[in-house]
């Protein structure tokens, strides 16, 4: 089991994206979540086998067809709290 948090930039807000990563991570059976950020980018936080991960990477980096993106950061990380399911988050 694996956790990778990604931040991807481009525009990518408003055109589908969370709802998009919600359900690759869904397909590919993956906790965790998705949630825009104040300064446009996204946020997503993944937990999973490592190949099934890579697929939710390669997928953010193509995105839904009106998204255009720029550029994903990758950050793997050491496994946090237990999740269950994959949410779409709200700005708090």
């Amino acid at each position: 089991m694996n956790q990778v948090r990604l931040f991807v930039r481009g525009r990518v807000q408003g055109v589908g994206f969370r709802q998009f990563v919600r359900a690759k991570a869904h397909k590919l059976m993956l906790t965790g979540w998705v949630q825009n950020l104040s300064d446009g980018r996204v946020e997503v936080l993944a937990r999973g086998p490592h190949e099934r991960l890579s697929m939710l990477i390669t997928d953010c980096n193509r995105g839904p067809v009106l998204a255009e993106v720029e550029d994903v950061e990758v950050r793997w990380e050491e496994l946090g709290e237990r999740m269950q399911g994959f949410t779409i988050r709200q700005l708090s």
